[in-house]
């Protein structure tokens, strides 16, 4: 499956700049902190026990490194498609590691410190706004585009929403405003089975929803961390750091 086929199934979108909230014309530090918002919700260390997170990681690494390369993004932008065969997503990359590299201070502690801050603040009032917006009022894609979001925090969301409807900062669109109760009802359904399948994952991988478990898989993982980085800086040095390189090498 292709780039964009993960991000509509993924995202409920395949165009790149929604998926990190940016609009087409963001600046390279607008791309940047884009991606860095909305990785940090499905970032291993947040949420070890999920391979729906862990794929959306990895995605999203995928996503930043095609708008991050003036070449990918330009094509992208002018023909609404992503070179599949290029470097930047053939290669067997360490999404962990390449986020780590961007933002190399960031820890446990400092995820959960953004999460804290971010909920409730005008900025993510303004993320829900602009997701009702390039969604149309679809809850289902809202709920899974919104920062930080779980399942009962649906309320607090419509709840923002409405008040802006009402105040006619946003349109009333019909799917919001008349969604039917069994999509809703589907919705909490799917959201507890999401639920379910993460605690027996968590159950049988004899993981403890703590502090000090979460600290133990980090550890568990430093080994071969340091091994991947290893590898993943010596490709990087050989890419991008040849002395009188010309660029891209051409294809054998």
């Amino acid at each position: 499956m292709g780039l964009l086929e993960c991000c509509e199934r993924l995202f409920g979108t395949s165009n790149l700049y929604q998926v990190l909230g940016v609009e087409k014309e963001a600046s390279e530090a607008e791309i940047r902190r884009g991606y860095y918002k909305v990785s940090l919700q499905v970032h291993p260390d947040r949420v070890p026990d999920s391979e729906q997170a862990t794929e959306k990681f990895q995605v999203l690494g995928k996503v930043y490194a095609v708008l991050s390369d003036k070449e990918q993004r330009a094509v992208y932008d002018e023909q609404g498609i992503v070179d599949e065969e290029s470097d930047t997503l053939r290669q067997d990359r360490s999404w962990d590691e390449y986020w780590r590299l961007l933002f190399p201070k960031i820890t446990v502690d400092d995820i959960k410190a953004f999460e804290t801050k971010y909920k409730g603040s005008e900025e993510e009032a303004s993320d829900i706004r602009k997701s009702y917006m390039d969604h149309k009022g679809n809850m289902d894609r809202i709920m899974v585009s919104v920062l930080c979001c779980t399942y009962e925090e649906e309320p607090r969301i419509r709840e923002i929403i409405e008040k802006a409807v009402t105040a006619g900062e946003l349109p009333a669109f019909d799917a919001f405003t008349n969604e039917p109760e069994k999509k809703k009802a589907a919705r909490k359904r799917q959201a507890n089975r999401e639920k379910r399948e993460a605690e027996k994952m968590t159950k049988d991988m004899g993981i403890v929803n703590d502090e000090n478990s979460l600290k133990a898989l980090i550890q568990a993982r430093q080994k071969s961390r340091e091994q991947e980085m290893d590898s993943f800086l010596t490709d990087l040095e050989a890419k991008y750091c040849k002395k009188g390189g010309k660029g891209r090498a051409g294809k054998k």
